[in-house]
């Protein structure tokens, strides 16, 4: 339905009338996401309270409009997007690190809050939140959530799920819950904290959360490893984790991400080179060194030409940003991209580079890979120009080929940006027909009404 007048009144008397926007060009600035795709709201709200929240999702029941919660919108599949218009609720203004617990190693916060400025936070204490995910510059943790992201240190210490003890969330009924606990262990009733962590914002807003922090690892070392064979890097990866020594993060660059971030940050990557593991390790600093230097000697047994172990901050840093800067730098290959983050077991890695390889010579197209290879995590970054229809075409082959050869390896079509839209076309490969059928009974007993965040996850 178009919002009318009487209604926004009323959610402009809920939040402020400089709080609640509806001019054009104002929308525009939350019609769009990471994936480039857009859909203009009818309304955009800025609530500062769990009451205000509450508030609104009571006044979307009783007249039926939809509400769509963001956070920064750097979701890669439309989480955040008004597909079938209605309200965008960004929730940027729950911008509070509440409490930093040093005695029982939690952070109360709210889910505005950007994912780096908890880090530096915490870190001050010496304390650690171990989830990274790439855009934890400029991501919110609330979106953090909805999508249980991971990143890059997720081998050692797990995703965004594994540090989550405990929520504020409102229903979209407008009722208000507090879920899970504040202590290491709690199995009292259903874990409705797991259940709303990975929920695409289609089950609750969360408005405060508790986190699992860690004592500051004392020591990081960081080392590059260049690799003459795509094949070689990928069997490292499974030679590394065998080995007994569990890095803090390994990832991965094939070719044409190396090219890529060369040609961005001009920093002296090895262009030639087939692969390059990015590889971290943390711990007391006698154990980091002697760590990373085993490290080192894994990856030369293995075949590579060259490594390069990094003498201070400044040096792990330059090696990093290489990692960091591809998903921007990736539009040099092309107008167009589809991002896909597979996940395969470690073993399988070397079988799915192969596939990769396959996949690029049969359809023509440029075809990135890069990831979080110590997890299996594989970002797979399909490049075209969507206005031409062979390109179009290839790519939707291209992607329906890794998916089932993902499943056929016993991995799963998405490691950490959700389903949201762009996926749900392929929720069923996944997810048999009689467990979404569950799921959508489990989404109609909290949302009833079906106002929050409609159209996300199941392809209607």
């Amino acid at each position: 339905m178009t919002l009318s007048k009487k209604i926004f009144r009323k959610l402009r008397k809920i939040t402020g009338k400089e709080n609640c926007i509806k001019d054009k060009e104002d929308l525009l600035c939350y019609a769009y996401d990471a994936t480039g795709l857009t859909y203009i709201p009818d309304a955009v709200v800025f609530p500062e309270n769990t009451e205000e929240v509450s508030s609104i999702l009571t006044l979307a029941n009783k007249y039926n409009f939809f509400i769509i919660p963001r956070g920064a919108g750097s979701g890669m599949t439309g989480g955040s997007l008004a597909v079938k218009q209605g309200v965008i609720m960004v929730m940027t203004r729950f911008n509070r690190i509440i409490q930093i617990d040093k005695d029982n190693l939690i952070v109360h916060v709210e889910p505005g809050v950007i994912t780096a400025h908890l880090h530096k936070a915490v870190e001050k204490e010496g304390l650690f939140y171990p989830p990274d995910p790439a855009s934890s510059a400029f991501c919110t943790l609330g979106g953090n959530l909805a999508e249980c992201s991971g990143g890059p240190r997720a081998v050692k210490y797990g995703v965004t799920r594994d540090y989550v003890l405990g929520l504020e969330v409102v229903l979209p009924t407008g009722e208000i819950i507090n879920t899970g606990v504040q202590t290491a262990k709690g199995v009292v009733g259903y874990d409705l904290t797991r259940l709303i962590v990975g929920s695409e914002g289609t089950l609750g807003i969360i408005t405060k959360m508790t986190l699992r922090l860690l004592p500051l690892p004392e020591s990081v070392r960081t080392m590059k490893a260049v690799f003459p064979k795509i094949e070689t890097a990928a069997a490292t990866v499974s030679a590394i984790m065998n080995h007994g020594i569990i890095p803090r993060s390994i990832e991965y660059m094939d070719n044409a991400s190396i090219r890529c971030a060369e040609g961005y940050l001009k920093t002296g990557l090895p262009v030639n080179a087939a692969a390059l593991l990015i590889i971290e390790a943390d711990g007391k600093k006698e154990e980091t060194d002697r760590a990373i230097k085993e490290l080192g000697a894994i990856c030369l047994s293995m075949g590579a030409v060259e490594i390069e172990i990094a003498k201070n901050k400044e040096e792990s840093e330059n090696i990093l940003k290489a990692r960091k800067a591809l998903s921007p730098a990736l539009f040099e290959y092309g107008p167009d991209k589809i991002n896909e983050d597979i996940v395969v077991p470690k073993s399988k890695i070397p079988d799915m580079v192969k596939k990769i390889e396959e996949i690029k010579a049969e359809t023509g197209l440029t075809i990135v890979s890069f990831g979080h290879a110590g997890d299996g995590n594989i970002h797979v970054n399909v490049m075209l120009d969507k206005k031409n229809k062979e390109d179009v075409k290839n790519a939707e082959y291209a992607i329906d080929t890794l998916f089932d050869y993902t499943l056929e390896l016993g991995g799963t079509i998405s490691g950490e940006h959700g389903i949201g839209i762009t996926k749900s076309v392929y929720l069923e490969k996944e997810i048999g027909k009689v467990e979404t059928a569950l799921m959508k009974k489990i989404k109609n007993v909290f949302d009833p009404e079906g106002i929050l965040n409609p159209g996300k996850i199941f392809y209607d």
